[in-house]
């Protein structure tokens, strides 16, 4: 890991930056509030509750609603944590947890299945990326946040779990019961295509994954007599992670220039991330396989990678997810994730809403089960792959 890295790590799509206000200082600014200054209205509500109120309110949990009310209300990526949620993020960024193994988000107002991880309880039971979750355990999770829900999906390894879904096509339900497993989830899975060809998926930025893709890119390139001729980088329904894991992923294919900037209204959160020299891959042709599902730090990756010209880019429009949340730490082991910038590619576009759009569009075809469309995409970029390496031959 470079040196740059033990800063980059701080620095997280959706972890660690600083440290905020506390409780006690929010308490206080609370305590200060009167009459006819910007917050009034604060203040009074606040102290209208805390004595009026049917039933008394403990001022930790009065403090702590109204932060969460404060943060929920930006967007939708700025939350209150308490102190489980604060231990789930951790533990997404290190990639071991006990649960089912699902990535889930608010789509429509319904808890919706983002991807199933690999090798886990939920893939191999069938679950899908686009079912709707409606109940854990015959419990409704009708006005349930993502967090709660998320929360009854993980417990103890070896207990059972029963998830109801609504899939597009179904007439009914479907019922899946599973057994809870110790996710373990590998960022950084790979393998040989064809002689000469490799392929590296990378389900999510965690702190470890620049190394585990050097020793995937190392292991292929030695499976291969003669070294790798081509990479496919699969970066489809990966929701993103660590940013700092993703510039360093991107730097491991540029020997130079810009990787990502980000702006946003305080001075620190504006930072630019340079490429450092050294190509993994010596130069050798590169697609990237990009779907709706790949977000944040993945477009972080595609974007770069895209600007310099330095990958192909196949599949179809990502999610456009460009914004950075920083997690401020509060006294109590709580916490919120606030967005405090938006990133932007090397050539100044801005990924939030827009997303990042494929140089070779692979629509996905209602006809097509996932392995014919992954026998489709893995075709189109092999193909791209090879002319290139002849183009560059006949340019050499």
């Amino acid at each position: 890991m470079r040196l740059r890295s033990l800063t980059l790590l701080a620095i997280m799509a959706s972890m660690t930056m600083g440290v905020a206000f506390g409780i006690v200082a929010f308490q206080e600014f609370v305590g200060e509030l009167r009459p006819g200054r910007d917050a009034s209205s604060l203040g009074i509500v606040l102290r209208r509750v805390r004595d009026a109120y049917v039933e008394p309110i403990a001022e930790e949990t009065l403090t702590e609603n109204a932060i969460r009310g404060i943060v929920d209300g930006l967007d939708k990526h700025s939350s209150f944590l308490d102190a489980a949620a604060l231990a789930d993020l951790r533990e997404d960024t290190t990639g071991n947890f006990g649960g089912i193994g699902v990535d889930i988000r608010l789509v429509n107002g319904y808890i919706t299945i983002v991807r199933p991880l690999d090798d886990t309880p939920a893939a191999e039971a069938g679950l899908r990326p686009g079912d709707t979750l409606i109940e854990v355990d015959h419990k409704s999770l009708k006005g349930r946040t993502v967090r709660e829900a998320a929360q009854d999906l993980r417990g103890e390894p070896g207990t059972k779990v029963h998830v109801r879904v609504r899939r597009d096509g179904a007439a009914t339900p479907l019922d899946f019961d599973l057994v809870r497993a110790d996710i373990r989830v590998n960022s950084v899975r790979s393998r040989l295509i064809e002689p000469g060809y490799g392929y590296v998926r990378i389900a999510q930025f965690q702190n470890k994954t620049p190394r585990d893709l050097r020793a995937a890119v190392q292991r292929l390139a030695e499976e291969s007599e003669g070294g790798l001729l081509g990479l496919i980088i699969d970066l489809r329904n990966n929701p993103g992670g660590v940013l700092g894991a993703s510039v360093d992923v991107a730097d491991e294919f540029l020997d130079e220039g810009l990787i990502v900037y980000t702006e946003g209204r305080d001075r620190e959160a504006e930072i630019r991330f340079m490429a450092e020299d050294g190509d993994i891959l010596d130069g050798a042709p590169l697609v990237v396989l990009i779907n709706e599902g790949s977000a944040s730090a993945a477009e972080v990756v595609a974007g770069a990678l895209q600007d310099h010209g330095r990958a192909t880019l196949v599949g179809t429009t990502s999610y456009g997810k460009g914004s950075v949340q920083s997690v401020l730490e509060l006294e109590g082991k709580r916490a919120i994730k606030l967005t405090t910038a938006h990133y932007y590619t090397p050539s100044g576009r801005s990924i939030q809403a827009s997303g990042i759009d494929p140089d070779i569009a692979v629509p996905v075809s209602d006809t097509d089960s996932p392995d014919a469309y992954d026998a489709i995409l893995l075709t189109a970029a092999i193909r791209q792959l090879k002319e290139s390496l002849q183009l560059g031959s006949a340019r050499g």
